[in-house]
């Protein structure tokens, strides 16, 4: 297998492989992908082994389905993700997570794992205050930043995406999470 020299490239190389019934691409893929999924199934969730059944769920999905990832236009990792947060969020519709509820009688309570109205309230003024404070921002430092973070994207693929020298992407990323920091201070959010 050819190597090839950015993330980006080498995740549709691994998904195109694994069209293809590839289970080394398969294998290199899980574990180029997994960790950073993992992480994306437990924001959702919340709890680990729900997150790591999700995991392992988007990953059958994955293998079944990676010959559709080249219609989608996407980024490799934006798909991956796309697949996982969908999952999880089915997980959470379906009810699957409520056999310990089933379980307790009707006299016994379980504590609940979601936020007040309250705690939901101030999660929302947070974000708010994230998306003001992002909007702020300049295009390049903004679109810097998303590629970097939410993209996964390294500071070569942010380069090439944006078309601008590698320096100029790392000067964006550096004054970037200085100026939200700044703003989020200016908010009372500490980052």
């Amino acid at each position: 297998m050819p190597a090839a020299p950015a993330a980006t490239d080498r995740l549709a190389f691994w998904l195109g492989q694994v069209a293809l019934g590839d289970q080394p691409a398969f294998e290199q893929l899980y574990q180029a992908t997994s960790a950073h999924l993992l992480g994306v199934a437990l924001l959702v969730l919340k709890r680990r082994e729900r997150a790591e059944e999700v995991l392992q769920e988007a990953f059958v999905n994955i293998w079944h389905n990676a010959g559709g990832y080249a219609q989608t236009g996407a980024s490799p990792m934006s798909w991956l993700i796309t697949i996982v947060r969908n999952k999880a969020l089915d997980h959470l519709r379906s009810g699957r997570h409520a056999d310990a509820h089933e379980a307790l009688d009707d006299h016994e309570a379980l504590p609940s794992d979601r936020p007040d109205p309250l705690a939901l309230l101030a999660e929302a003024s947070g974000t708010m205050g994230v998306r003001a404070c992002l909007d702020s921002l300049d295009a390049p430092l903004r679109q810097s930043l998303a590629l970097a973070y939410y993209e996964g994207q390294t500071h070569d693929e942010v380069a090439r995406h944006l078309r601008a020298p590698l320096g100029t992407v790392k000067t964006w990323l550096r004054r970037g999470i200085e100026r939200l920091r700044a703003c989020l201070d200016g908010l009372g959010r500490h980052p």
